[in-house]
């Protein structure tokens, strides 16, 4: 049997090429060893305040960096005249703070951390004035048991140590006064609960003042002594309704007193009136805005003030005055 002759391959028959192997290597080499997060400006916060008493305008312009860890604020005022004044350069961070006076060329510096959990330390310092401050607070066993040391830089004498408690805290300081020599002060305040009231005693340069207050949700009461002047004082406050409540307070040993009335419409609207005898003035005053708050949580993120004072003695000086905080999130 003849086998049938196969004719030799085309010379010019061109093979394809197989697929080059894929190299993990030079993937990996087309991707970026390090991705860094995309850049975001940080909001830039102004706050504009404006006194008429005054007539003039406070500013603060500040921002906050490196994911909210630290905060860079620059703060100045400026006049009628446009002219500005007292610019101040302010950096917050959790440890540390720079608050450095332009006009001044100064710098004050505070710092604290911790070393554990129950020792604190911080410090103080002024660079023009070469002064400081240095304290270590050590958290006792207990609970609400402190014990803090202190003392000023460069150093004049032992340090101030405090002893703190549940009830109060004791000081002890080295004090120095002319043609006398050096002696050990002793500062403290006590409280305790006496008759469903606080009474509270506070010894300071040897002078006592002992505070009492009862409280309950409708009225207060406060008196208080000092001594060894024997000036007696007391207070008094009562609240009628959720929104209305009216304070007065009588210095028994000068015979001077005020009263002040409050009205408030949910939390941004106050209103207030008083009277005080020492300087014979009358006053009202209209809140727009939550009066201890931030202009950030007013409405359109603005405190608005107006207040008319009426002398006693010449009532045709009254005067109209108003304060303006605004706010802007650039």
């Amino acid at each position: 049997m003849v086998e049938a002759i196969q004719s030799p391959a085309n010379p010019n028959h061109m093979v394809p090429p197989a697929d080059p192997p894929t190299s993990s290597s030079s993937n990996n080499n087309n991707k970026c060893l390090f991705q860094f997060p995309p850049l975001k400006r940080p909001t830039i916060r102004v706050t504009s305040e404006f006194d008429s008493d005054s007539s003039i305008f406070f500013h603060k312009i500040s921002c906050k960096l490196l994911d909210s860890l630290a905060k860079l604020k620059l703060s100045f005022n400026n006049d009628s005249k446009r002219q500005i004044s007292d610019p101040h350069i302010h950096f917050t961070s959790k440890y540390l703070s720079i608050d450095y006076d332009v006009e001044d060329h100064n710098a004050f510096l505070k710092g604290s951390f911790d070393f554990g959990p129950n020792l604190h330390f911080r410090a103080a310092h002024d660079v023009k004035a070469q002064q400081g401050e240095v304290a270590v607070v050590a958290n006792l066993a207990k609970p609400g048991y402190a014990l803090e040391l202190s003392t000023a830089v460069p150093s004049v004498g032992l340090p101030k140590s405090t002893f703190k408690f549940p009830l109060g805290e004791i000081s002890l300081e080295e004090r120095e006064e002319e043609e006398v020599k050096k002696t050990l002060s002793v500062n403290g305040i006590l409280k305790g609960q006496i008759l469903n009231g606080m009474c509270t005693a506070v010894y300071r340069d040897e002078d006592l003042k002992l505070i009492y207050c009862y409280k309950d949700e409708e009225m207060s009461f406060i008196p208080s002594i000092s001594l060894p002047s024997n000036a007696l004082s007391f207070a008094f406050k009562r609240r009628f309704s959720p929104s209305d409540k009216l304070s007065y307070w009588y210095n028994i040993d000068s015979k001077y007193w005020s009263a002040v009335y409050k009205h408030t419409y949910a939390k941004d609207y106050k209103f207030k009136a008083g009277y005080d005898s020492e300087v014979r003035l009358g006053w009202a005053s209209l809140w727009v805005g939550d009066e201890s708050g931030k202009a950030k949580t007013a409405p359109m993120k603005m405190k608005f003030q107006i207040m008319l004072q009426v002398p006693q003695d010449d009532i045709k000086s009254s005067a109209l005055m108003f304060r303006v905080k605004k706010r802007w999130d650039v």
